[in-house]
């Protein structure tokens, strides 16, 4: 079904969107998606010192027709690559961009090395913790009161990023 069909039946159609590193002037634009997805949001001043001083950091944004929708960052380290943040606004959030955006890091992760990638998601987040299995993301462990807003334990979750799991 093409575009026009679907917004003829009043459903949205998802639309390709571009990814490019995150450059610091972005950070103002990433800060405001971090406080609505968050919440204990990152600082500015915490993603300009990823930007700057962090050689295993890795941070992408995702853009819809010039605008930022959502970014993901990651530690890549040895063979190993850490999610340290991942997000999308709110207004586009359930439409595939989470995944499209997880797909992304997992695919650089994996160029650059990386055989295996982890994440830690809230015990509660349940929708998060869908989207991660579906792309080969499984529990391995818990981090008791990992979380400093409500001390919520997190599952700590791996995925083998060599044999291609979720990066399709």
């Amino acid at each position: 079904m093409g575009e026009r069909a679907r917004e003829a039946q009043g459903e949205s159609a998802v639309r390709e969107p571009e990814f490019r590193p995150m450059l610091l002037t972005d950070v103002p634009v990433i800060t405001s998606i971090e406080r609505e997805a968050f919440t204990v949001p990152w600082s500015a001043e915490a993603f300009m010192n990823e930007l700057r001083h962090n050689h295993f950091a890795r941070y992408t944004v995702m853009e819809l027709e010039g605008a930022i929708i959502g970014y993901g960052g990651m530690w890549v380290i040895m063979d190993e690559a850490h999610v340290t943040n991942i997000a999308v606004r709110a207004q586009y959030r359930g439409r595939g961009y989470g995944e499209m955006l997880l797909r992304r890091l997992m695919r650089m992760a994996a160029e650059q090395g990386a055989r295996s990638m982890t994440l830690e998601v809230r015990v509660s987040n349940e929708v998060a913790q869908n989207l991660y299995r579906k792309l080969g993301f499984r529990q391995n462990g818990i981090r008791p009161r990992y979380y400093t807003d409500n001390q919520e334990d997190a599952y700590i979750m791996w995925a083998d990023l060599a044999s291609g799991g979720g990066t399709t």
